[in-house]
């Protein structure tokens, strides 16, 4: 008869980083969304807090408090996120009320920079230009009236009757659209 087998040590190790995980998970979850706006990057935060805890815990020095250390890391992911230079993304735009801030032309290569510049900004408006025609009608011209025109989401809920989520959710869907097609300009 054998003797009952004993966790080995590496067991015991990856079962405390896994209660370890399961205790501080909801905490350390509930911390990072009160600080993150968007879902999915509060869950990518999470995700690579704990990727980053497994990979410390199988370093011959232990974590002594791994639930300080799990918020500490957290909050510097956190901040990581907040430092990477954001992209002046057309939805991210804001509509107030200054108008000029945010023209489409404003934000293209100026034609009066040289040639470079000129023929850079012709290649992207015809760029553009082709990428609003593969749209949706609809999307077009949501994009079109926000961005080109200047035209708040309530006025053109106003004029067509269309729910302004609705309007938004167009809108969104063109600007992943146009992101998509117009990313070899933007690596450029």
């Amino acid at each position: 008869m054998n003797p009952p087998k004993t966790p080995s040590p590496s067991a015991a190790h990856e079962q405390h980083i896994a209660d370890t995980v399961e205790r501080e998970q909801l905490k350390l979850g509930n911390f990072i969304r009160r600080r993150v706006r968007d879902p999915t990057d509060a869950d990518d935060i999470l995700q690579d807090v704990f990727q980053e805890f497994i990979e410390a815990c199988r370093l011959p020095a232990p974590i002594e408090q791994a639930s300080a250390w799990l918020f500490r890391v957290a909050r510097n992911r956190i901040i990581d996120r907040f430092r990477k230079k954001k992209e002046t993304s057309l939805d991210d735009i804001d509509d107030g009320d200054d108008d000029e801030a945010y023209r489409l032309d404003l934000l293209l290569p100026s034609g009066d920079a040289g040639p470079e510049a000129a023929y850079a900004r012709a290649m992207l408006l015809q760029a553009l230009h082709s990428a609003l025609e593969a749209l949706p009608a609809n999307q077009r011209e949501v994009f079109i009236a926000h961005e080109l025109e200047g035209v708040s989401f309530k006025q053109m809920a106003a004029q067509s009757g269309v729910a302004v989520n609705t309007l938004l959710a167009r809108k969104r869907y063109a600007v992943l659209s146009l992101r998509t097609q117009l990313q070899d300009f933007h690596n450029d």
